[in-house]
């Protein structure tokens, strides 16, 4: 494991890279796996074999389309959309991809969120830099791909993404955000960025990061300047994201007068990637405990 130490004020603590943190939580030989067929083809290759316990969720009564539109710089940013159908104006949630893209489980979540009543979509924040779902190895994906993914062009995409949003079919004026791993990273960011957004609910998402310059953002050293409640929901065996983090996050929120209502959940028994039923480290348990504080948190702050 490495230390990484980016602030003075805090501890060094052992933390594993996200790269590693996902390969130390999959276990794949503790769970059956899917045989194969349409589904578990949909899913990203660092993903392969697909566990049994990979929940399928109806797109009935759901619109889905694949969607492109012009980010701020003139990329054309691939996206996924999942909303009610019938449904005009519904709140908008952006749904923040994990290390492998935009691959079969994340277009589940959106489908989950459609199914509660919203208007969720998915951008691909790295198509610029590659395939996410394509790579097979850890290291090369977060190499070649995921350090290339700038905090700026990420938070400016986020933006792009509601206003296209709000246009087609949201309510721009209802916002909220999730993420899973580097994506709940990205939740914590975007709350300290954006003044129109109403809530955010980071799953997992790195707290303490080694900066780069690309990716020059640390989530707790944001935490003066969140602008919006966010719930972090995180796994007490993670080993990415440490225990010892999240207790620093929490008295950071209320050092800086943020908590209440910005709120942190530990779920004991789970590690990195609890929510993720596609993969061994999926904790029942503590994914349904979680998914009903998630809807819970938006009906309050988003849905209003």
């Amino acid at each position: 494991m490495t230390a990484d130490r980016t602030d003075d004020s805090l501890p060094a603590v052992e933390r594993l890279p996200e790269d590693r943190n996902w390969i130390g939580s999959t276990g794949l030989a503790r769970r059956q796996v899917l045989a194969g067929g349409a589904f578990a083809a949909g899913f990203a290759a660092a993903c392969q074999p697909v566990a049994s316990s990979a929940i399928q969720t109806s797109a009935d009564g759901l619109m889905e389309e694949n969607v492109h539109f012009p980010a701020s710089d003139g990329f054309s940013l691939p996206a996924f959309v999942a909303r009610p159908a019938g449904k005009k104006s519904a709140p908008v949630i952006v749904v923040v991809h994990e290390i492998f893209g935009v691959h079969e489980w994340i277009r589940d979540i959106c489908r989950r969120f459609a199914k509660a009543g919203y208007y969720a979509i998915a951008p691909d924040l790295f198509a610029r830099h590659g395939d996410a779902t394509k790579v097979t190895d850890f290291r090369l994906l977060s190499s070649t791909i995921v350090s290339k993914a700038s905090d700026a062009q990420v938070l400016a995409d986020v933006d792009t993404t509601y206003a296209w949003a709000g246009a087609h079919g949201g309510d721009g004026s209802k916002r909220g955000i999730t993420g899973f791993c580097w994506g709940g990273r990205v939740v914590w960011l975007y709350a300290a960025h954006s003044a129109e957004l109403d809530a955010g609910v980071a799953f997992y998402g790195r707290l303490v990061s080694q900066k780069t310059e690309l990716q020059p953002l640390s989530a707790i050293e944001e935490v003066t300047k969140l602008k919006a409640p966010v719930l972090g929901q995180y796994g007490a065996l993670d080993k990415g994201i440490p225990v010892a983090d999240v207790e620093a996050m929490r008295a950071a929120l209320k050092a800086a007068g943020k908590s209440p209502p910005d709120s942190l959940t530990v779920y004991e028994g789970a590690d990195h990637g609890f929510m993720a039923d596609y993969r061994p480290s999926y904790n029942e348990a503590a994914a349904k405990q979680a998914w009903t504080a998630t809807l819970d948190w938006f009906g309050k702050y988003v849905k209003r």
